[in-house]
């Protein structure tokens, strides 16, 4: 019988440094006796925002500041390098990383040439620094004699053409990662894999959009039917908080599907939001595990917990703002409006994270975070031109000043009287309502206040709903 098959992904801070690098090395040689491994990494911490923050210094022209930021990533992973594998293999992998980067430099150059920034040629040349990771971390698994192979997520996640943030094609992936991975699994070798890149049908790169690493894995988990994904990173896993608004705020030593992916979407930073949606339906585990505390239990995500019904978590989003639309009568229909709206969304790749109206005038609004406001409200402004210039619709409105709560779990519809409770308890410290959604999920309570109360009002219900740890218990950390 096979050994059970394991993905583990490294994020950023896991692949950080050549000690992280080892460690995380360290943690693939622990399972190599008892299971068949796929690994999944991240760039190296803040590398993904140099390498974009160079390229936009090439569309601007600024030759030095180019030269400066491949500089940075070359010393960078050129001492990482020497601090991981022996002089007498350095060499040859200092001949790698500089090819790597000369990659990136050609599309910089390119960019320098043409003072502009195509999309597709950044979308070739973000994942540069997983291209890096995952070399360093291949090589240092096989000094420590483990047989591994240095693998392109391009090779192997198969999307369709969208810039920026592509959808996979499973069905596709999956036929790759049998003809790529399986004869190295089969033969015990440990496949290491870049996140966030992949490649549309004609060979096109493709990214999977900011934070996709997590994504990668995860497609590669249910392209291989693993037994398992852990996702190590640097928090022992999802709180029921932020800790740094509640210190009492407690590891979930178990949640759903889908109370994560509503944490994740709603502005938790553990999982990037679509990380579970190709899990979710095969029934994949997910475990979220702190590398540098490895021996904690973490969080384990699965179909369902025992735990009773009701707020399990609560969440929060600072940078949003509220877009408010509304009819000077009654001669506009409102329903068309908000498909109209929602279209610009959509060709706007936008997510909506609430929307509510009036029953009665032909108003609405939406929330949307604030790198979005621009191309939204640009969008609307020149589908609804007729209706604002004849004078049928206010301005569009925008409103900075506000962020997103939410208070998440499985059940929450039928648990009487919560609502009523969360909005007693924002009353009892002078907080003002702004928004409300909750009809359309029965795991999510989803509020907007003022910024400025964001972070009493998560306090307040994190505290009304019991969700910390009782007083004796030690915080995690």
């Amino acid at each position: 019988m096979p050994r059970p098959l394991l993905v583990m992904k490294f994020g950023g801070t896991s692949v950080g440094s050549a000690s992280a690098i080892r460690g995380a090395a360290d943690l693939v040689a622990r399972r190599a006796d008892t299971h068949r491994l796929a690994v999944v990494v991240s760039a190296m911490s803040r590398v993904t925002d140099l390498i974009l923050s160079t390229l936009e210094a090439a569309e601007r022209g600024d030759a030095a500041l180019v030269d400066e930021g491949i500089g940075r990533l070359r010393s960078t992973h050129e001492a990482a390098c020497r601090a991981l594998v022996p002089p007498g293999r350095a060499s040859r992998v200092l001949d790698q990383i500089e090819g790597i980067l000369d990659r990136l430099a050609r599309v910089a150059r390119g960019m320098l040439l043409l003072r502009e920034r195509p999309p597709r040629a950044v979308d070739d040349a973000a994942p540069t620094g997983e291209r890096l990771s995952a070399l360093l971390l291949a090589e240092t698994l096989r000094e420590s004699g483990i047989p591994a192979a240095n693998v392109a997520g391009s090779a192997l996640i198969v999307t369709d053409a969208t810039v920026g943030g592509a959808k996979p094609f499973l069905e596709e992936t999956a036929e790759n990662c049998g003809a790529v991975l399986g004869p190295l699994l089969a033969e015990g070798s440990v496949p290491v894999i870049t996140g966030y890149g992949a490649a549309a049908r004609d060979g096109t790169p493709t990214t999977l959009g900011r934070g996709g690493s997590d994504f990668s894995a995860a497609i590669i988990a249910a392209s291989l039917q693993a037994d398992e994904l852990w996702i190590w990173t640097d928090v022992d896993g999802i709180l029921s908080c932020d800790p740094r608004i509640a210190p009492e705020a407690r590891l979930l030593r178990e949640v759903t599907y889908n109370e994560a992916a509503e944490l994740a979407y709603n502005g938790a930073k553990v999982l990037h939001p679509r990380t579970l949606a190709p899990l979710a339906d095969r029934r994949i585990p997910v475990r979220i595990r702190n590398s540098f505390r490895p021996a904690g239990p973490g969080t384990r995500i699965t179909g369902r917990h025992t735990e009773r019904p009701g707020v399990r978590a609560i969440t929060s989003l600072s940078q949003v703002a509220l877009v408010s639309i509304e009819a000077t009568g009654l001669s506009l229909y409102g329903a068309q409006l908000m498909a109209r709206a929602l279209a610009v969304a959509a060709r706007a790749q936008v997510e909506v994270l609430l929307m509510t109206r009036s029953s009665f005038r032909q108003n609405f609004c939406m929330l949307v975070r604030s790198g979005d406001v621009e191309p939204v409200v640009e969008g609307l402004r020149e589908d609804l031109a007729i209706e604002l210039a004849h004078g049928y619709m206010l301005p569009i409105a925008v409103d900075h000043s506000v962020g997103l709560l939410a208070a998440v779990g499985e059940g929450m519809r039928g648990t009487p009287g919560l609502a009523g409770r969360l909005f007693t308890a924002l009353s009892e410290r002078n907080v003002n309502i702004i928004a409300i959604a909750q009809g359309s999920s029965e795991l999510t309570i989803a509020i907007v206040v003022n910024a400025t109360d964001l972070r009493t009002s998560v306090s307040a219900i994190h505290s009304e709903c019991g969700l910390g740890r009782p007083a004796s218990t030690p915080a995690a950390h």
